[in-house]
């Protein structure tokens, strides 16, 4: 190798122990917050929360709760008690996932969290991918965890669920010209700094849409979004929260963004 070579070689390693450095240290100061909507979810929050903390004791939790009849709430209040780092948002009734994730925004906003996560309490959402999110947002302002970046990675959904939901994301992604290949998932992270460019408290979708929703009014932003790869599992007990009216809104959806980004009312 020449001397030339050697030094640029040289130079390049150490720019990027710096680069890596620098977020090391950025990353012990960051505050993170997963946020976990939940409605009748007693039978999988202790669990969850659990298993968060068993992957990273520093991050911080947020349970937004829809006024659960199961209890869920009691349920939470109770781990509380041993665990500082749990925090609890309750709401007045089923005001659905769209506007609970956008109150966990803001919360966490007022706060100064620096990360935020989405994330389900059923163990859809492996909390163990956690640090791979955590390592990806070093170059990304949103990271989607994705059940099809690469191939289909779905266990145990039936086959009509998972047509419904690779169709979804194909008209989805054919309509708004956006990049990204699952644009449903309801697994991410976001640096809160470019949440603050959206007016959260303007927005009602639910579901799919939501999801779909925000990740358009990123993008149309400039946004750097970066899936990583995951493995989805139907939720371990419990029931889901899908229905027609959540297709239905996800749909139309679509068309109202691309439309709305033609004439700038985005």
């Amino acid at each position: 190798m020449s001397k030339s070579l050697f030094a640029r070689y040289s130079k390049y390693c150490e720019e990027v122990v710096k680069h890596k450095l620098v977020f090391v240290l950025e990353r012990i100061s960051m505050k993170v917050l997963i946020i976990i909507p939940t409605y009748n979810e007693s039978n999988n929050i202790c669990a969850i929360t659990e298993a968060i903390c068993a992957v990273d004791p520093t991050l911080d939790i947020l349970v937004v709760d829809d006024n659960s009849p199961d209890g869920t709430a009691n349920l939470v209040r109770a781990i509380q008690q041993a665990n500082p780092r749990l925090h609890l948002l309750e709401r007045a009734g089923k005001l659905g996932l769209g506007t609970a994730y956008c109150e966990g925004f803001i919360w966490a906003m007022e706060r100064g969290y620096d990360i935020v996560f989405e994330m389900d309490a059923d163990f859809s959402h492996d909390p163990k991918e956690i640090p791979n999110f955590l390592q990806a947002i070093e170059y990304a302002d949103v990271v989607i965890g994705s059940r099809y970046s690469r191939g289909v990675n779905v266990v145990n959904w039936p086959m009509q669920r998972l047509l419904l939901s690779w169709c979804a994301n194909l008209y989805t992604r054919w309509i708004t010209r956006m990049p990204i290949y699952d644009a449903t998932s309801g697994f991410k992270c976001f640096r809160t700094e470019v949440l603050r460019g959206v007016n959260l408290r303007d927005i009602r979708s639910n579901g799919y849409a939501f999801q779909i929703e925000m990740n358009f009014k990123l993008w149309h932003r400039g946004a750097r979004i970066l899936e990583i790869p995951i493995v989805f599992v139907d939720r371990r007990s419990g029931v889901s929260k899908m229905s027609k009216h959540i297709i239905w809104e996800a749909a139309w959806l679509v068309w109202k963004l691309r439309l709305g980004a033609l004439v700038g009312r985005i």
